[in-house]
């Protein structure tokens, strides 16, 4: 690295620091303006600042310009053009106008819309997103933009998270002001967005056909090793790995994202990127980026990076842990409890309003993370179950409850870690531990939601979790306003929320059968897969909170709700082809062939010795029945795949027969060529083992 990290960090964006250097004060202090307070850029100021960041990025190397933005496919898109404008002497200079930089006009039909957009009505726009930096990437000028259709429906992931942001923000201030505080002026949703991941050898990657097509290994049967001796996780990082997450770091560094961690995670060939804290807006942003830039710089070291949530059975998944917390623009957490948490009634108050927005909206919370790979994650291997529940510890649950029972809370008297070692200096005891089977766990000063899969965009969890504790905080706000005493109306607050919504608390072990039943007693939403979340987006509750608070219009969410079950389709019909492909072309005449060669061999053994040894017998017996059983259930699929095709016209129809049928019948194909793959000898089976790739040296 020629650069320090300091003189290299967001040397590739446009940032606050390049503004100040390169627009003069009234536009720099204009443009400030239209950010913090969300008014209209003046064309003159676009103009003035297109220029400035159009030299800038030319002398960064720059050649062309894209509106960067984030359709609902969960990646990005871009459309570049050049600088260029040519002259009439044949020549040409290079131009960048204040028009071009706020809006762009991509084709709006050929990106997921729900019905938004037909074929013949192509017209959607893009419009700058002055709120994030622009930066660039393999010599264009990134200009991060929102995407919306000619009507105005949103087509993409941020326009309805910067909705929820304000929303949030504008009912959380109102709250603020209640206690006093009159410097704050915004309150902004903070994310910090852990990345897990695996890597593997591109010549594993290139010699299976389903983690190409589908990103996950659709057959393997289970290496005799897996993670159960706990050697992986957080152990020394090997130095392929560690060359390759260094040149990561650089390249996320260049564009201002915070890569902060690294380490191994608790799967064989599983690592974890996490970031620093920053707006959620901008952590969106980022996270994009570093799927983007793990992918790419894994080519360059001949590995493949893996972001399925589920790529490999029997060994943990992989998520993308979403801390959220809430703060002021003057750095004040409201989150934070503080030294005294049980006297700090404004962080009790806004502790409160995330519980009750999480009990009331656990259904669409579980709505922001369905996808067909994270149905794979949830439920095992340190994922968290399906059933939505809040983790606070036993120091925040013991005052809430004399908050509730009108009761003193007196506080334990401080304690710290026996470690036992004298010459240790004592190392204080937290007042709450951590639990990892929480989907939505408190963690000292933030949330973590650990449901997010790691294929996702963070944008649907924390949209639905803004605009749920907006709607919350809204009605706390009403309460607050009108009180005499605020203090004690909001004791009141918290008494009467903890009362009516405590059964979304539970500080147990949420893999226990038992916690399932205890679920469902206490009422709470158990569903499983995603076709049974699907439908709660179009849900009365759901189209009246998204629209109260300016989120989601019904047509948006009834869009959603139309490409949420198409890419579900699409995606189990892709692995429905694949493994097809794979069992008919592959692994079926592989075994044929097996069985014939082991065949040959009893009888060259029987012609020389007389007899057939009861074992080779047994083994190819063994052999030919399972032969059979594959042979039927590749059929089957088959069978069952031209049954899903007739059914294309009623989606949802369509996406209840693949989770209830054709699933199942994936399962079984599976689970009879995962045995043979056990029975035939290595060189003979068509495809690496799961345990070659995950325990190959790299």
């Amino acid at each position: 690295m020629e650069k320090s990290i300091p003189e290299l960090f967001g040397s590739l964006v446009f940032n606050d620091k390049v503004m100040r250097e390169r627009l003069a004060p009234e536009v720099y202090a204009s443009l400030k303006k239209t950010v913090e307070d969300g008014l209209e850029l003046e064309p003159g100021i676009a103009n003035a600042v297109a220029a400035a960041m159009k030299n800038w990025a030319i002398e960064k190397g720059a050649t062309h310009y894209t509106h960067w933005f984030q359709p609902m496919t969960g990646i990005t898109a871009e459309k570049h053009d050049s600088f260029i404008t040519p002259q009439k002497d044949g020549t040409v200079i290079m131009e960048f106008s204040g028009k071009e930089l706020i809006k762009g006009e991509p084709d709006a039909s050929s990106f997921p819309s729900g019905g938004l957009r037909s074929t013949f009505e192509a017209r959607g726009y893009t419009a700058w997103d002055p709120s994030s930096y622009a930066f660039i990437k393999d010599h264009s000028l990134c200009i991060p933009t929102v995407f919306c259709s000619h009507g105005g429906e949103a087509l993409d992931n941020k326009t309805p998270l910067l909705k929820s942001v304000e929303a949030v923000g504008k009912q959380a201030l109102r709250v603020v002001r209640a206690f006093g505080n009159t410097e704050a002026k915004r309150v902004i949703p903070m994310v910090g967005a852990e990345q897990e991941y695996f890597l593997i050898d591109r010549e594993c990657f290139d010699a299976r056909r389903d983690i190409k097509y589908a990103g996950r290994v659709l057959f393997g049967a289970r290496p005799p090793k897996g993670q159960e001796m706990d050697d992986h996780y957080f152990g020394s990082i090997k130095p392929r790995i560690s060359k390759y997450m260094q040149d990561l770091d650089e390249e996320l560094w260049q564009l201002g994202v915070y890569s902060k961690t690294k380490h191994n995670e608790a799967a064989p060939a599983q690592h974890e990127l996490a970031p620093v804290f920053s707006d959620v807006n901008t952590a969106m942003d980022h996270n994009q980026l570093i799927m983007e830039a793990m992918k790419r710089v894994a080519r360059r070291h001949n590995l493949v990076c893996l972001l399925h949530e589920k790529p490999f059975n029997g060994i943990n998944g992989s998520g993308k842990h979403n801390n959220w917390s809430l703060s002021t623009d003057t750095g004040e957490n409201l989150l934070n409890p503080g030294k005294s948490p049980a006297e700090n009634v404004q962080f009790l108050l806004f502790f409160a309003a995330v519980i009750r927005a999480v009990d009331e909206y656990q259904d669409l919370l579980r709505v922001s993370v369905s996808t067909a790979g994270n149905d794979h994650r949830l439920g095992g291997d340190e994922a968290p179950p399906a059933i939505v529940s809040m983790f606070i510890g036993d120091e925040l649950t013991a005052i809430l409850t004399a908050i509730e029972n009108e009761e003193i809370y007196r506080k334990a008297d401080a304690s710290y870690l026996p470690i036992g070692v004298h010459s240790m200096p004592k190392i204080s005891k937290d007042t709450t531990d951590r639990n990892r089977t929480s989907p939505f766990a408190f963690t000292g000063n933030k949330f973590e939601f650990r449901m997010p899969g790691s294929a996702m965009s963070i944008s649907s969890p924390n949209t639905t979790l803004n605009t749920a504790v907006a709607e919350v905080l809204s009605d706390f706000a009403d309460r607050l306003e009108g009180a005499e005493d605020v203090r004690s109306e909001a004791l009141e607050i918290i008494r009467t929320t903890v009362k009516e919504h405590k059964r979304i608390i539970f500080n147990g072990d949420n893999y226990t059968e038992e916690w399932q039943q205890e679920a469902k007693n206490r009422g709470l939403a158990n569903l499983k897969t995603t076709v049974d979340a699907l439908p709660c987006i179009v849900s009365e509750k759901s189209i009246r909170v998204f629209g109260k608070h300016g989120v989601y219009s019904e047509v948006e969410l009834r869009s959603r709700y139309e490409i949420l079950l198409e890419t579900y389709c699409k995606t189990i019909n892709i692995e429905v082809q694949t493994m097809s492909e794979m069992a008919s072309r592959d692994i079926y005449p592989a075994v044929c062939s097996y069985i014939g060669d082991f065949a040959s061999a009893i009888n060259a053994r029987s012609a020389a010795e007389g007899r057939v040894p009861a074992n080779a017998k047994r083994e190819l017996d063994k052999l030919s029945e399972l032969e059979e059983v594959l042979y039927t259930r590749m059929e089957e699929l088959k069978k069952l795949s031209e049954d899903a095709a007739k059914l294309k016209k009623d989606i949802y129809r369509l996406a209840c027969f693949y989770c209830d049928v054709v699933i199942p019948a994936m399962n079984a194909l599976r689970a009879v060529a995962d045995e043979l793959e056990m029975h035939i000898p290595q060189n003979v089976w068509p495809y690496p083992s799961i345990g070659d790739m995950i325990f190959k040296k790299v």
